[in-house]
């Protein structure tokens, strides 16, 4: 059997986190016309005071580079700006604007309508099932990954 055939009857862990990534950021992204899957690694984890680009590259588990990157092009759809952290000057908060929080709301909503759909589709017991075991898994592999460069 070759290996895409393989891939494709009996999809291994990576395959299908990746089907499912690639179709929720599919449908999230129908909702919003300008930004990119990619800057869910700034507005997934943005909090309406702000943070700073550090936290944001820890949280999202992307490097600092590209959070920088992400906020350049974020700032220029006019969804975020930067500013002094009250707490350290020398630091900036990444903070949304008037319709980066907008937007931020709009994909908390579209984030609902699919988790509601999902979890009708397979009963409400099976999905938050789903949800445990799929953080669970994600915590194993985030200390697998700490343990190997630690």
């Amino acid at each position: 059997m070759r290996r895409s055939e393989r891939k494709r009857t009996d999809p291994d862990l990576g395959v299908l986190t990746a089907r499912l990534l690639f179709a929720v950021q599919q449908q999230l992204a129908e909702s919003h016309a300008k930004t990119k899957p990619r800057h869910g690694a700034v507005l997934a984890y943005l909090d309406e005071q702000g943070n700073r680009a550090t936290e944001l590259a820890e949280l999202s588990g992307q490097h600092k580079q590209v959070i920088g990157t992400l906020v350049d092009e974020l700032e220029a759809l006019g969804l975020v700006r930067r500013e002094p952290d009250p707490a350290d000057r020398r630091a900036k908060l990444v903070v949304p604007t008037a319709r980066g929080l907008a937007q931020m709301r709009h994909s908390d909503e579209a984030m609902d309508r699919i988790e509601q759909r999902l979890a009708e589709a397979i009963g409400q017991d099976d999905y938050q099932a789903f949800k445990r075991t799929l953080l669970r898994l994600a915590e194993l592999s985030a200390a697998d990954d700490a343990t190997a460069t630690g």
